[in-house]
């Protein structure tokens, strides 16, 4: 479900029966001239339409403002938003907060820009990662109360971790394709991968009429097809079901 069309009473039965709750998050980056700005963003958000389908979820509004850098085109005349990670990161410790507050406890975010190195992190994952960690740490100090790790009634903590109760894992963060996408699908730039899924996901950010090949980054987008698109997909939507899914 949208979360901005949720009556309160379907909120409460979400938070009653754990729904996960997913965030989708992007950039607004010049993708070359064949291809829409918002296409990391729409990528998590077009998944995350299909997976709606599969099972109780919460989709919150997407977040197109993460730091796009500058490192693929200047932005003059070629549309890319850059907001710095560290102007991020108190608007996602707010907003986390407020989740926290509203009562859900199994909160996902979803970015796919920059995520080749994904444990290393780039500015906007780590930005948000940050944010969780800082709002979890504040909302269980608020909660709890000082001193909460070392009160006598968390002696089975890391018993209660093993059992899959822990804290730290009310809020993360995760790349769209997973390490099994990763390594059989082209993830790329503006070239076929990322073309390719458009065309398979949102064909409506696609003219390929535009596309040329003055840019390295962009030259394979030539072999993209809907049909690789999909292949994409599929790696994307089996990853989005482990995550939100899975009971283990």
């Amino acid at each position: 479900m949208r979360y901005e069309m949720m009556l309160p009473h379907q909120i409460r039965t979400a938070i009653a029966d754990n729904w996960p709750v997913a965030l989708p998050l992007g950039v607004l980056e010049y993708h070359g001239e064949h291809m829409a700005v918002g296409m990391d963003t729409l990528a998590v958000i077009k998944a995350l339409e299909l997976i709606e389908t599969e099972g109780n979820i919460v989709i919150l509004p997407a977040f197109y403002y993460g730091a796009a850098s500058y490192a693929v085109e200047p932005p003059e005349g070629n549309g890319s938003l850059q907001v710095d990670g560290d102007a991020l990161t108190p608007f996602a410790r707010q907003l986390f907060t407020s989740l926290l507050r509203v009562g859900f406890r199994n909160i996902h975010g979803f970015i796919h820009h920059q995520t080749e190195n994904f444990t290393a992190g780039m500015p906007t994952d780590l930005a948000f990662k940050s944010g969780a960690r800082q709002a979890i740490f504040a909302f269980l100090e608020k909660t709890r109360g000082e001193g909460w790790w070392g009160n006598a009634n968390m002696n089975d903590y890391y018993g209660q971790h093993a059992a899959g109760d822990n804290p730290f894992n009310w809020i993360r963060i995760h790349p769209l394709l997973g390490d099994e996408g990763l390594g059989a699908y082209p993830f790329d730039h503006a070239g076929e991968g990322e073309t390719s899924l458009m065309m398979a996901m949102c064909p409506e950010a696609v003219d390929m009429a535009h596309a040329s090949d003055k840019q390295w980054y962009t030259q394979s987008a030539q072999k993209a097809s809907r049909e690789t698109g999909l292949r994409g997909q599929a790696f994307i939507l089996a990853h989005l079901r482990r995550v939100l899914f899975s009971k283990s």
